[in-house]
């Protein structure tokens, strides 16, 4: 399985800043170090016609030669620098290259499965960045793959984000808002950030400590009324935002899922995806453990699933031919 990353491209953040930029480094070196079966290798950046899909070309200028304001940036959360705009570009080709891998795979056929070890940039809108995401990277790969599936099929790509981040995803619900191609579901914490939420094609909102059980009952009948609402038209590729905050250790998560809660979480979705042969490209979304050990397990986990879905794929695609 491919995994792609982009944490050679660390922020210069100011002491004491929240972000948990080493989480991406420690999942990338788990990874490396335990799981064989998959590849990784390093994102290539995103160019401006790419990000010009789902951004608005002044912002783009804006954020690739530095005229942010200062306001920007403190939505953004993130000083101006040449390593962030390198970053943001890369963080976004990772998306593109999963996307692509599980989709088009290496000529002979879809992969299924692949992943963003970094990602979910969801907070981002069209014109602005927000809440640690400069770029979208979900709706830039989308709307690529939609175009690339196009030239080679001559046929129409639908696309479902399947956003299990514990904030739910408003710059990608605003960007896809009037796309009938896209359908956006989002499980999220009802009384956290963004306080203003975007309608997605389907939200859920969870209460303060919801744990393992109300949540797996929750997404059951999240992604059930997915599958109906989409019945007419299933989608052609996914995008799965595998958050590790929801866990009970997130700082920010307000949730209380266990860290099996989260894995069979991911075991469910990968399930439903691949039952219905629909590829997927993950990304890792948040997570900002009080012990940053215990966000990296959640998400070498997710990895681990992944693999495990991706050879299933492999083994009934190979049947099947």
């Amino acid at each position: 399985m491919r995994a792609f990353h982009s944490d050679t491209f660390v922020l210069p953040l100011p002491p004491g800043h929240p972000f948990p930029m080493t989480k991406y480094r420690l999942l990338r070196e788990a990874a490396e170090a335990s799981m064989p079966g998959i590849r990784v290798g390093e994102a290539p950046p995103a160019s401006d016609g790419e990000l010009a899909l789902a951004h608005e070309p002044s912002w783009i200028d804006a954020v690739v030669h530095g005229t942010t304001t200062a306001a920007q940036q403190r939505e953004i959360g993130f000083p101006w620098s040449e390593r962030m705009v390198e970053r943001a570009r890369r963080s976004v080709g990772a998306s593109i290259a999963a996307a692509r891998t599980a989709l088009f795979g290496n000529g002979q056929g879809p992969e299924g499965v692949a992943a963003n070890l970094a990602g979910g940039t969801h907070h981002a809108y069209a014109h602005k960045g927000s809440g640690y995401c400069v770029f979208n990277d979900v709706a830039v790969a989308a709307r690529l793959m939609q175009a690339e599936w196009h030239r080679a099929q001559r046929a129409l790509l639908r696309v479902i984000v399947i956003d299990l981040d514990v904030h739910q995803g408003n710059g990608t619900a605003h960007i896809f808002r009037d796309d009938d191609t896209v359908f956006t579901l989002s499980l999220h914490g009802a009384r956290n950030f963004p306080f203003r939420k975007e309608p997605s094609d389907l939200d859920v909102e969870l209460p303060d400590g919801c744990t393992d059980e109300p949540y797996l009952a929750a997404l059951d009948t999240a992604l059930a009324a997915a599958w109906e609402r989409t019945a007419d038209a299933l989608p052609g590729l996914a995008f799965y935002l595998a958050g590790a905050d929801p866990h009970e250790g997130d700082r920010l998560g307000r949730l209380k899922l266990s860290a099996e809660g989260l894995a069979e979480r991911d075991r469910r979705v990968l399930a439903a995806l691949r039952a219905r042969g629909i590829p997927v490209a993950l990304s890792m979304a948040g997570g900002y453990g009080r012990d940053l050990h215990n966000t990296v397990a959640v998400q070498r986990r997710t990895l681990e699933l992944a693999l495990q879905s991706w050879q299933l794929w492999r083994a009934e695609h190979r049947a099947v031919a």
